[in-house]
């Protein structure tokens, strides 16, 4: 060990000034002890709190997802259900699967949009067609493109086909015969809210989109910020809110 000696001082004093010196770092250590005696015991209470608590929670049931949850859906004013693919085997599966001939298919007139498929909608009112033309378009790469509209048509089922020109159409996407409805101009706008414990997003055109806290539509905000923010908004997981909403881009607003 290195001990430096001050020469102004005598041997004596040296000594003593180390005694000294040696005193002060004895009393520190003991302090240094006590402090991080006090601190376990403290951090012991706080575990002991968390674990008291945690045991008079009831555990939380994981909700029941209903099997259309799997696809982009919501209910129509007038309660009719609406689905759109979240991919291109969900596309075929809808229309293959799923969509029966009461049934109408809604497609956005733009590459790179999904399956959306009205049920009932033969007998749908022209309010509910708008409802699901609007959600078409919504999910459609005229979203992600930051485009304001864009045209939607609507088929039933028996217009459409696999087969094109002698030729087999690739997966997720399908040929259209015959006459179509069309819907010009189709804007861009979803609402977002909680029901039944559960994220809801329906199209502006659907009445109850006034009734929900959150308007959408695209904008500069990156997908993953969004549904953050959203989540903060409605008291949701933000997963459950990302679930819910298109591809791209957007611009919310608060009700």
């Amino acid at each position: 060990m290195k001990i430096v000696l001050d020469i102004r001082k005598s041997a004596t004093e040296n000594a003593e000034a180390y005694f000294e010196a040696s005193k002060e770092l004895a009393s520190k250590q003991e302090r240094a002890k006590a402090a991080l005696a006090e601190s376990q015991k403290e951090q012991s209470l706080l575990l002991s709190k968390i674990s008291e608590n945690a045991e008079k929670k009831p555990a939380l049931m994981k909700r029941k997802r209903e099997w259309y949850e799997k696809y982009h859906w919501f209910f129509t004013s007038c309660g009719k259900l609406v689905l759109a693919g979240r991919d291109a085997k969900q596309n075929d599966m809808l229309v293959g699967k799923v969509m029966k001939e009461e049934d109408l298919f809604f497609h956005a007139d733009i590459q790179g949009a999904p399956a959306v498929v009205l049920v009932g909608g033969k007998a749908a009112l022209a309010q509910e067609k708008a409802e699901a033309a609007q959600f078409a378009a919504c999910h459609s790469s005229a979203w992600k493109a930051g485009a304001s509209a864009v045209d939607v048509y609507a088929a039933q089922k028996s217009q459409l086909s696999k087969h094109s020109h002698g030729g087999f159409v690739g997966k997720g996407g399908f040929a259209i015969f015959g006459q179509r409805e069309w819907f010009r101009s189709v804007g861009l706008g979803l609402s977002l809210g909680m029901e039944k414990e559960r994220v809801i997003c329906v199209p502006e055109a659907s009445p109850q989109a006034k009734e929900l806290p959150v308007s959408i539509s695209p904008g500069s905000i990156q997908k993953g910020s969004a549904a953050l923010e959203i989540a903060k908004i409605l008291g949701a997981k933000a997963e459950e809110v990302l679930l819910a909403l298109p591809s791209g881009k957007f611009s919310i607003r608060r009700r």
